[in-house]
Order: C-alpha cells, then sequence, then structure tokens
C-alpha cells in the first residue's frame, strides 16, 4: 500500500498543479470538494486503466501480483469501476466515524489506521484469502510466480 500510495501522489501531480494554478490554491470549501473529486477521479482513472490493461499496477508488478476474474482472465472496465468503488471500503468507513465523532489529526488518523486493520482482517474470513471487495467484485488477486532466472551463457 505505501508504494501504491507513492504511485498515486505521482499520477496526482500534474492534475493537481494544473487544478491549482487555474484555483489559484484558493482554499474555499467548494474549491477543497472540487480538489477531493479531482483526487477521486483521477485516481479512479488510473487504477480502472491498469487494472482493465494488464491487469497490474506498477506496484503490483513489483510484488507479482495480478487481478483476475474470479474464473482467471481479464475483467471489464465495468468490473474494474466497481472494484475501484469498493476498494475504497479499506477507508470510508474510518472516515465517516472520524466525521461523525469528529475527530482531528492524529484521532482521525488513527481511525483510518484501525478502519484499514479491521477491513484487512476480512480476508481471514474467506477460504481463498481474499479481500471483501475483490469476492463481492468478482475479482481475485493472484501471485504470480518469480520469473525464471536467465542463464550464463
Amino acid at each position: 500500500m505505501v508504494y501504491e500510495s507513492l504511485l498515486g501522489f505521482a499520477v496526482l501531480f500534474l492534475p493537481f498543479l494544473i487544478f491549482e494554478v487555474v484555483t489559484r490554491a484558493s482554499h474555499t470549501p467548494l474549491v477543497e470538494h472540487m480538489r477531493q473529486a479531482l483526487a477521486f477521479v483521477v485516481l479512479g482513472c488510473y487504477f480502472i486503466h491498469q487494472w482493465r490493461t494488464d491487469g497490474q499496477t506498477l506496484a503490483m508488478k513489483t510484488w507479482r501480483m495480478k487481478l483476475q476474474g474470479v474464473h482467471g482472465g481479464a475483467i471489464s472496465t465495468r468490473t474494474a469501476a466497481v472494484r475501484y468503488l469498493l476498494s475504497w471500503m479499506w477507508v470510508l468507513p474510518a472516515l465517516i466515524v472520524a466525521l461523525a465523532l469528529d475527530l482531528h489529526r492524529w484521532q482521525a488518523l488513527g481511525a483510518v489506521f484501525t478502519g484499514i486493520l479491521l477491513w484487512s482482517l476480512t480476508a481471514f474470513f474467506d477460504k481463498d484469502r481474499q479481500f471483501l471487495h475483490d469476492k463481492l467484485a468478482g475479482t481475485r488477486m493472484v501471485q504470480l510466480p518469480p520469473p525464471e532466472k536467465k542463464k550464463k551463457v
């Protein structure tokens, strides 16, 4: 997740730079919501495109993981979009709790980390050790075999 987050920041850099120039780095409530919506849409386009095209993001390639349909093979754009929306369940419930309880800074961050921990436990309730959002979306993460080592000539 850490590597994927770093790549996400890279993907967001140019759209955010353009947005900040256009809005003159305003921090009005409307612009703040537009900024959040921009991040949601840009990240969605990135993940949906990568999952649909290769079944892998760059971070997933590094860790030799691949996203497939439940019966193997590539997933549709619709399935990738559903998975993207459902993957927000890693943090969305915790963000709602933090908002409802008016948590700030470290308390809110603690709530998000707790939410991530709790969502990660959903894999232990599945016989194939798949996360709940993959189960609901009809996708599965698979570990790819290590690449064959090149033989010296």
